[in-house]
């Protein structure tokens, strides 16, 4: 938001936000005293989380994927809470985790639908919405499969891309209306649904710990407070800024994995 915007009382939306990332980032808002509508493609999802939050959030549940739905979302927003000064960008599916010559279109389309055209029609409705209260901010869902080539995660990797490359052409495009746009690109995330794929041998846990720095995977929670402080004033000159929340997993070049890192002697003068 612009400075000097704390006396308001701010109104977001969060898509997908039935849970993981979007509900722990929902939790933070609510904590943080802004009102919240909740979104999720499961309106059942949506509402049981609106009604965690407590009084004065709301449930707006709708497919991002459609123009129609993403339009009435917003609207329903300011219809029930009187405004939208943030919007965070969360909604999204996997790919199925396939090699290139597995990945069937359908599901390829799908992915870059729900990511891609979600983040471009929810940004667009929101930020007529917000152009009429001259600010506003948008945080979206990137990660770390949008940076660098991670195989088996075509579809993933292609949308997580392209919203990466929105967030810079809609802050450029939209700092005169007082919109700032930013995205997270978070690594490894223990979420329900990661969870899920660790216990069924999908993901090695190992692995990545081995090739994270900080040898661990994060806590949604971990994410919704870097998104909390994008929509802060305290980031009140940060636009087109794509921050890796990844416990330095994109910023690892070493040509051995992390456990090499315990032999290497820090010299006394360094300690």
């Amino acid at each position: 938001m612009g400075r000097g915007s704390d006396h308001i009382t701010k109104v977001a939306l969060v898509s997908g936000a039935g849970a993981g990332i979007g509900l722990a980032t929902a939790q933070r808002f609510a904590r943080d005293g802004i009102r919240v509508a909740v979104n999720d493609l499961d309106p059942k999802a949506a509402a049981d989380a609106a009604a965690s939050l407590g009084a004065g959030h709301i449930a707006v549940p709708g497919d991002v994927a459609c123009q129609s739905d993403a339009a009435q979302m917003v609207e329903q927003t300011v219809a029930a809470l009187g405004r939208l000064d943030i919007l965070v960008n969360n909604a999204g599916i996997g790919d199925g985790a396939l090699p290139a010559l597995n990945q069937q279109i359908e599901q390829f389309r799908r992915t870059l639908s729900v990511h891609a055209d979600g983040c471009f029609l929810l940004s667009r409705a929101a930020a007529k919405a917000m152009r009429e209260n001259g600010a506003g901010v948008i945080v979206n869902l990137s990660s770390i499969a949008g940076q660098m080539g991670i195989p088996n995660r075509i579809g993933y990797a292609a949308a997580k891309g392209a919203v990466s490359m929105m967030t810079r052409v809609l802050a450029c495009e939209w700092a005169a209306l007082g919109i700032r746009v930013n995205a997270v690109a978070p690594g490894y995330v223990r979420t329900a649904l990661v969870e899920g794929l660790i216990a069924s041998g999908q993901i090695d846990t190992r692995g990545i710990e081995a090739r994270t720095p900080m040898r661990r995977l994060a806590a949604p929670e971990e994410i919704a407070d870097v998104i909390a402080f994008l929509v802060s004033d305290q980031a009140s000159y940060v636009t087109g800024a794509i921050i890796p929340v990844d416990g330095g997993y994109s910023a690892f070049g070493a040509p051995f994995d992390c456990a090499g890192m315990d032999a290497l002697e820090i010299p006394a003068e360094g300690r």
